[in-house]
């Protein structure tokens, strides 16, 4: 009689971890605006940290339904996938100690990567972008910078697409291996033109030919029989993947980085 045959085991990837996971709250993230609590999730062996943020401690605000921020957040991630750009960590909508919320794999933050800064000048300088002039002391101003990285500017062509309301520097997460990642993406999917970012060195330039053949495969995969409409059709509204789609479309038409439309506070306060 053969042996039977053995099954290798399953690798377990981080979506595993944070969807069957068994979630521990170890502490509070106090700087955070919504409730946010700092947990380990443990699967078949493996653990790892991650942020979970429950409905239930959602503050209201006054242009989205309440008790929506969560799905949002996932559907970023679902948007971020899309692009191939893996610019959103590993986000999943699961139940928790404190009710179904959002958890997101924790990212652990290279040290010593500048992405912005303050500097006392007119015109940024090489290896800069310009986003605006910022008062630092009284009577005096300085010119806020980000740095002219491709994985910033990727993440502006994302943050227009998903029309982020709130992309502060402190939402920038350098990471090793080069890797570069946005989060807090509560306030996103508007149907109306919400988008706040401190990116927007790259506005009216024309969009890197890469990002334009992102956006034409995020058009095709937001058909109406596309694998991306289908994964945002129980996160956010049909009217809110409409939009979507005329942003992505937009962007196509244009060619062009977006710029400020002046009937929305074109950057985030605080800035970081």
């Amino acid at each position: 009689m053969s042996a039977p045959e053995r099954i290798p085991p399953r690798s377990v990837t981080p979506l595993d971890l944070l969807t069957e996971g068994e979630l521990t709250v170890r502490g509070r993230i106090r700087e955070a605006s919504n409730a946010a609590l700092l947990c380990t999730v443990a699967h078949e062996g493996r653990e790892a940290s991650c942020v979970y943020k429950p409905i239930a401690g959602e503050r209201p605000l006054w242009d989205f339904p309440d008790g929506t921020l969560a799905e949002r957040e996932v559907a970023a991630y679902a948007v971020s996938e899309a692009t191939g750009w893996g610019l959103v960590p590993p986000t999943v909508l699961r139940d928790g100690p404190y009710g179904e919320g959002m958890c997101q794999l924790w990212i652990d933050v290279l040290p010593g990567a500048e992405l912005l800064a303050l500097v006392d000048r007119e015109e940024p300088e090489p290896g800069w972008k310009a986003i605006a002039f910022a008062e630092v002391d009284e009577g005096r101003t300085a010119l806020l910078v980000h740095a002219d990285d491709a994985r910033l500017r990727r993440l502006a062509v994302l943050d227009a697409v998903i029309n982020n309301a709130d992309r502060k520097g402190g939402h920038l997460l350098p990471a090793a291996g080069e890797l570069l990642y946005g989060i807090d993406h509560g306030v996103t999917f508007h149907v109306e033109n919400k988008l706040r970012t401190l990116l927007w060195g790259w506005a009216g330039e024309t969009l890197t030919g890469e990002a334009v053949e992102v956006l034409k495969g995020l058009r095709a995969a937001l058909g109406p029989e596309g694998p991306l409409t289908a994964t945002l059709g129980s996160l956010i509204t049909p009217a809110e993947i409409d939009a979507t789609r005329a942003r992505v479309e937009a962007l196509l038409t244009s060619g062009t980085h977006p710029e400020p439309s002046g009937e929305w506070p074109a950057i985030p306060w605080p800035p970081v």
